[in-house]
């Protein structure tokens, strides 16, 4: 098991940042990802595993005036 933003979420064996992004449909234009507080730069979402146990964030940005 797995959270993300809070939540516990179902973990699997090889499952990417970018795996997960697709699970959960996030599909947000401005994302960021930590996984237990250290960011994951986007290019490197497909080679990033998430292990069991791990804390993900993904948060997504807004911009406004």
């Amino acid at each position: 098991m797995i959270k993300v933003n809070g939540r516990d979420f179902p973990w699997e064996e090889g499952l990417t940042v970018k795996k997960l992004l697709e699970k959960k449909n996030y599909t947000f234009p401005s994302i960021v990802i930590k996984i237990n507080g250290r960011t994951i730069p986007e290019d490197q979402w497909d080679k990033t595993i998430i292990n069991d146990g791990d804390d993900v964030k993904a948060i997504h940005l807004i911009t406004g005036g």
